[in-house]
């Protein structure tokens, strides 16, 4: 038996699976087959893969027997290492494969599938006229049930949903070797881990735009069960870990979940989890996480703060809390049930910062927030853009850090509230959104950067991606990894440490160090900060120089460590 999974890529407010980021779907998928068939025969490939080898993977899906096209970018933006399936794609695609039994699963079948911010997501029904079953529900499970039903689609539910997590930890262990078929093993590639799903505001209905309330009562996945799988993972070459498929990871086993909008959180489950996560994966190079509710850290400042430590004395540095504050306009976080006020989202802010702000091995502060804004809710005027550039600007001038500023228009998504506005809003302040972009952009990001990354910090095991032009694209492994920008043609999906010369709206211009004093080009090394015109030019006319000390002699003590002979 061969079965075909598609990953077409995911992005969705409480997970991300665009690489060098493994989400949990094509996991739990190929779990779920070789739970039920141990000798499956399953090929993984990614969207870009199969656009870049169409005519192979035609012929090898065609003579399957069972293909999956999996995919759920709700929450598109831009990628440098893969771009999500496109609509027409999915269309054309499945259309091409006349034999094979042929399902589409993942958020875009549940909920649809969003092109850009500002424009209404594509109804699942437009999308999955070619396939034999459009798994409304959990596509894992669908697929476990097809399997077990001799691949009768008539005996399978197509919105089947799980209660709990106890098939899904025989699928998530078994499903781990499948890690090994992606493109970014053993190079980048780092895996999504869940630790529960929906919202703990579930119980006052969420916000207006996001699908996780969608998903109805909160249900933490058992401690046991996720080292389980990251051990798995571990065995199978994965090195690096995101705790991210959560919306907010202090909440996780907080108890009165289920009662309390906001529910107090539990640090010694969530020590218990960092800590077991070190020793199911004793060979990780990366442990980071992602979403936490901002009105959590406000509401039990305490707590947050010792869960806080928790992570930094478990996690890797370079770490972002995405804080989802969406609005500083009290009038949107009202009408939209939005979670925190500004000065309660400032007031986190200021708590992450307290515990995260220090300076770590790799070059970056240990765990800074990161600010979440979307633009076109209800309510919204032109005075929202002026809120949020003034709350954005106050936390700069009080001296605080947040890793990055994710600004967006809101995608109406079917099932939220949001869905029966549409895009008229945003609509309406197009122009302004443009303006307003670009003002945080100059006068609060590139700040911002220069206070987390200053020129003449080293960036430690910086990964070379992609060249454009006569450079190179790198980054770090992690969470909303910080682009760097190589003025050369570096030697690709290579680690490097690099020093900070530069800074743009959301990236920095690096240069790798040491630097090679005799083959390194002038452009280069002027770049090097305390290299000046007349340094420059002894070292050019000194060329080659021999040994450390000579060099020293030329430089001075300061500039050795950026340098090398």
């Amino acid at each position: 038996m061969r079965v075909i999974i598609l990953d077409g890529y995911f992005d969705e407010p409480a997970g991300l699976g665009v690489p060098p980021y493994l989400d949990v779907y094509p996991r739990y998928v190929a779990g779920a087959i070789w739970t039920v068939k141990k000798s499956a025969d399953i090929l993984y490939f990614t969207v870009d893969f199969v656009r870049n080898n169409f005519e192979m993977f035609i012929e090898l899906a065609s003579n399957s027997t069972l293909v999956i096209f999996l995919a759920g970018a709700l929450v598109p933006g831009k990628y440098l290492g893969g771009e999500p399936i496109k609509p027409d794609e999915i269309r054309l695609w499945s259309a091409l494969l006349e034999r094979p039994l042929k399902i589409l699963g993942g958020p875009v079948a549940r909920f649809g599938m969003g092109i850009e911010g500002g424009k209404l997501a594509i109804p699942p029904k437009e999308l999955g006229e070619n396939f034999d079953l459009v798994v409304s529900g959990d596509v894992e499970l669908a697929v476990y049930e097809l399997l077990r039903n001799s691949m009768s689609v008539g005996s399978v539910d197509p919105s089947i949903t799980r209660e709990g997590y106890e098939l899904l930890r025989e699928f998530a262990i078994r499903g781990a070797r499948i890690v090994t078929q992606h493109p970014n093993h053993g190079l980048n590639l780092i895996a999504e881990i869940e630790t529960y799903r929906g919202c703990p505001r579930y119980v006052v209905g969420g916000c207006s735009f996001c699908i996780e309330p969608l998903y109805g009562e909160v249900v933490f996945r058992p401690i046991e069960d996720i080292l389980l799988e990251v051990k798995a993972l571990h065995d199978y070459g994965v090195k690096n870990f995101r705790v991210g498929r959560q919306s907010d990871l202090y909440a996780y086993m907080a108890k009165d979940t289920g009662k309390l909008e906001f529910p107090k959180p539990n640090p010694q489950a969530i020590e218990q989890l960092f800590k077991g996560l070190r020793l199911a994966a004793p060979g990780l190079e990366v442990l980071h996480i992602d979403n936490v509710n901002p009105g959590t850290v406000y509401h039990y400042p305490e707590e947050s703060k010792f869960i806080t430590k928790t992570i930094i004395k478990y996690h890797t540095p370079g770490d972002v809390a995405a804080f989802g504050v969406e609005s500083a306009d009290p009038r949107v976080i009202k009408l939209n049930n939005l979670k925190v006020m500004p000065d309660e989202a400032f007031e986190a802010v200021k708590i992450i910062n307290e515990v995260g702000s220090l300076r770590g091995w790799n070059g970056l502060p240990e765990l800074l927030p990161g600010i979440n804004f979307v633009h076109g809710l209800i309510g919204e005027t032109k005075e929202t853009y002026v809120l949020n550039y003034q709350f954005m600007k106050r936390i700069l001038d009080s001296g605080l850090m947040v890793r990055r500023t994710n600004i967006r228009q809101v995608l109406p998504i079917p099932g939220t509230r949001m869905w029966k506005i549409g895009d008229r809003i945003i609509a309406k302040h197009r122009r302004i959104f443009q303006v307003y972009k670009e003002k945080i952009r100059k006068e609060v990001d590139i700040p911002m950067l220069r206070r987390i990354a200053p020129r003449g910090v080293i960036l430690r095991r910086v990964f070379t991606e992609v060249h454009e032009g006569g450079k190179t694209l790198a980054r770090q492994i992690g969470t909303y990894p910080l682009l760097v920008q190589i003025p050369m043609k570096v030697r690709l999906h290579k680690f490097v440490d690099v020093v900070v010369v530069g800074h743009s709206y959301r990236s920095v211009s690096g240069v790798p160090v040491p630097l090679n004093v005799n083959t390194a080009p002038q452009r280069a090394l002027k770049t090097i900060p305390g290299i000046n015109r007349e340094i420059l030019k002894k070292i050019v006319l000194n060329r080659p120089i021999r040994n450390l000390e000579a060099l020293e002699k030329i430089v001075g003590r300061d500039l050795v460590k950026y340098l090398t002979v």
